[in-house]
């Protein structure tokens, strides 16, 4: 089914054909909030600077999205109260609409693609799917008018714009009968980050962005001038779009190998009786280690699960190089993602050496707090392996009442914990928090496991002096 065009005519008619109208290829967790906060910006004047148009593939779920858009409802559960009422207002004044027909591109000045570029398994070795990427290349080359701008957002492998997506743009405006070089073509990566600062991590934060041509990249910094608090937060241009990708996949790389390192650490607190949440605290107080990280239940996302692998797959896949190896980048995203098994051992000691049988309530499925996203979720990683063992497992998610990747529905009310042998707090969503977690659990006596430091240390002073045992990850026994 194919949303009806009239409903981009319409929004056109509304603004008198005045407001340029940018198109969003992809309403997934990127595109459809960017697609917002783009509906979001406004002229000196308060006016809506652009109308807005997302793009989907004429599937069931995306005609769902597009529906949600339409109907002015968010695609997807979150928790950031400001992206629903920017969604809430572009859908009042109508500057904001979606559509699975993507001949509405012709008549765009700006094209922003969030389409995803997967890692998959190339006989043991890592490789990036473009066959989804390459599509939509192909459609903006079909539909896009001369001198319009193509900004690339998806997060890809290091030369993905300029060695896959320029040539298929290219060909496509080729067969047209026009230069190959007719569109501008930039890439500009989000650091979107869902949950309560949803909107804000678009609109309010630092944005790296390059052009294959000076006229592209000033052509990028003009748009992004108009939708991002530039003033606040100043653009940096990078000399190529290959750097602007680097800077992406580098900046996830760093972030997903502290994050492993933190592990091995985690385990000697535990070990020694060290609480490790109290000492990287201590050692934030360092200015060059504010950003430190911490041990937690696992690393879930789209993003921290493959980036690090994205600079052997263009070493070898686009520049032709399988010599250089990434030892570090591969051993992280090994470590966290066993992660979630190191929570499960955890707990398995703690119920007497056996899961067998055994009844665990896992709080929280999503990969991160205030999203429904449970794409890689190291709750399924630890879910999978609590089934292998034997266990029964319960899961509860306020976002989440169906979780896809597991086939299994999700109770998003607050569960009765009646025979259940152990609660594992994995995700600080819901507001566990704020939980008085002995008056819920009432006569029950779980086993209680805080394996992402959900729980405060007064709940947790709070659970012994009742009774209960409590243990956590990243903390010595007691603490």
């Amino acid at each position: 089914m194919v949303a009806p065009p009239s409903r981009t005519r319409d929004a056109d008619e509304r603004s008198g054909g005045s407001r340029p109208i940018v198109g969003v290829q992809g309403l997934g967790f990127v595109g459809a909030a960017m697609a917002i906060a783009i509906a979001r910006a406004r002229r000196p004047d308060g006016t809506p600077r652009f109308d807005v148009v997302g793009i989907e593939l004429p599937t069931p779920d995306g005609q769902a999205k597009v529906d949600a858009l339409n109907a002015g409802r968010l695609p997807m559960a979150v928790s950031d109260v400001q992206l629903a009422e920017a969604l809430a207002e572009a859908h009042s004044v109508g500057n904001l609409t979606a559509t699975a027909d993507d001949s509405v591109l012709a008549g765009a000045s700006v094209a922003v693609v969030d389409v995803p570029v997967d890692l998959i398994s190339d006989r043991g070795v890592p490789a990036a799917e473009f066959s989804m990427l390459q599509a939509a290349a192909r459609t903006l080359g079909r539909r896009m008018r001369p001198g319009s701008l193509v900004v690339v957002e998806s997060t890809v492998p290091p030369g993905t714009t300029e060695r896959v997506v320029a040539p298929e743009l290219s060909r496509a405006l080729t067969r047209r009968g026009l230069p190959g070089d007719a569109v501008l073509l930039a890439h500009s990566f989000e650091r979107v980050m869902p949950g309560e600062q949803y909107l804000s991590s678009l609109v309010s934060y630092w944005r790296c962005y390059a052009g294959t041509t000076p006229a592209a990249a000033d052509a990028c910094e003009r748009f992004l001038s108009q939708v991002i608090d530039v003033d606040t937060y100043p653009l940096t241009r990078l000399q190529s779009t290959t750097a602007s990708e680097t800077a992406k996949v580098l900046e996830n790389s760093y972030r997903a190998t502290t994050i492993a390192l933190m592990q091995e650490w985690g385990h000697l607190a535990e070990t020694v009786g060290v609480d490790l949440f109290e000492v990287v605290e201590a050692i934030r107080r360092r200015p060059t280690h504010s950003n430190m990280r911490v041990p937690g239940f696992g690393v879930g996302g789209y993003c921290l699960t493959k980036d690090p692998l994205f600079g052997e797959v263009a070493s070898r896949q686009l520049f032709g190089n399988a010599d250089l190896a990434f030892p570090v980048s591969r051993q992280a995203v090994a470590v966290n993602r066993d992660m979630p098994i190191g929570s499960l051992d955890k707990l398995e000691e703690m119920l007497g050496g056996s899961l067998a049988a055994r009844s665990i309530l896992l709080m929280g499925v999503s990969y991160r707090p205030g999203v429904a996203d449970t794409r890689h979720s190291a709750s399924a990683t630890f879910v999978r392996a609590a089934l292998r063992r034997g266990a029964h497992v319960r899961c509860h998610d306020p976002l989440v009442a169906r979780w896809p990747e597991l086939d299994m529905e999700v109770e998003t009310e607050l569960p009765r914990p009646v025979g259940v042998d152990a609660v594992v707090f994995a995700v600080a969503n819901g507001g566990y928090a704020a939980l008085d977690v002995a008056a819920w659990l009432g006569d029950e006596r779980p086993a209680i496991l805080d394996a992402n430091a959900v729980l405060s240390a007064a709940q947790r002073a709070d659970l012994r002096t009742r009774g209960f045992r409590v243990t956590s990850v990243g903390r010595g026994e007691g603490l």
